[in-house]
């Protein structure tokens, strides 16, 4: 045990020696760090002066708080004359393209009955007849001859009730090599 006390004792000197190294180069480090830092801090920008605004509509009804049940029924009755899409109605293929990305591509007849041939954008070609639904507005097909398809679509009129529109799709002219565009 004295062996080892003893042997302590003359390696610590030698142990703590190595603590005192040269640190020459950390403090040259430190001064260029010094040197180089700004020691400039750009002042606060100036804050503008705020002006009050008065809230004149305090007799109205608040936005954040729900209407009355009556208010509510009020428009309910206002609505209630007016056309509106029949939202319980499932929705068909061509439903999901506006009318410029449809093009008529030609007809089909049979027993009275005429379809017209519809290209989507995405090249999927579609067949048609009166009563089917097409475009992003509930466009109902009114009329199908071999030179075009009437629609009429419902348009929302910003108001609550929706306004119908008339629309028309054309035959494709047929390009130099005899085929559709």
């Amino acid at each position: 045990m004295k062996n080892v006390a003893l042997f302590l004792i003359i390696l610590s000197p030698i142990l703590l020696s190595g603590c005192f190294d040269d640190t020459d180069d950390l403090k040259e480090y430190m001064n260029t760090v010094q040197k180089n830092t700004t020691h400039y801090i750009k002042p606060m920008p100036k804050i503008a002066k705020f002006s009050h605004f008065n809230y004149s509509v305090s007799t109205l009804r608040s936005p954040f708080i729900a209407p009355k049940p009556e208010a509510i029924q009020e428009k309910i009755q206002q609505m209630s004359g007016c056309l509106s899409p029949d939202p319980r109605r499932r929705k068909q293929p061509l439903e999901k393209y506006s009318l410029g990305d449809l093009t008529m591509r030609g007809t089909l007849g049979e027993l009275g009955i005429v379809w017209a041939l519809v290209e989507a954008s995405d090249k999927s070609l579609h067949r048609v007849s009166v009563g089917n639904y097409l475009g992003l507005f509930n466009g109902h097909i009114t009329k199908v001859n071999e030179n075009n398809i009437k629609v009429v679509e419902l348009i929302p009129d910003g108001a609550g009730c929706w306004v119908e529109r008339e629309a028309t799709i054309v035959l494709a002219e047929p390009n130099a090599e005899g085929q559709r565009k």
